[in-house]
């Protein structure tokens, strides 16, 4: 997946074990019925285990190439209508574009940075 961060990521601590939790968008394009072309945009809620040094790279706007775990859950909101969220536990995330903002100083592709794999031995659970 390519996206956008939606907002800074959140550096966690869990079972003693460091998370980095942020939100990635990207537009997914389509035909409706008719076949007028539509547009909408997609978010995913992303996990990255252990690298806790890419934490202060990971700010709004930044654009993002991810690979990962995806999976759909299922939930019911606190007004009573069901939603899905689209959560990722990434193995793989590279900074590929800056950022959609100008002139703020951040990663510019030619300084694009991958981290990961992870292992099933860098999960706590």
């Amino acid at each position: 997946m390519i996206g956008h961060l939606g907002q800074n990521a959140v550096l966690k601590e869990v079972s003693g074990k460091s998370v980095l939790n942020f939100s990635v968008a990207y537009n997914e394009r389509f035909k409706d019925a008719l076949g007028k072309p539509c547009e909408r945009t997609i978010w995913a809620d992303c996990a990255l285990w252990n690298q806790p040094n890419v934490g202060p790279y990971l700010t709004q706007g930044v654009q993002v190439y991810i690979e990962g775990n995806p999976r759909v859950e299922a939930y019911i909101a606190k007004d009573g209508s069901a939603g899905a969220a689209l959560r990722v536990l990434v193995n793989k995330l590279s900074l590929v574009g800056g950022s959609k903002r100008d002139g703020d100083g951040l990663v510019q592709p030619e300084q694009a940075v991958a981290y990961g794999p992870q292992t099933a031995d860098d999960l706590p659970f």
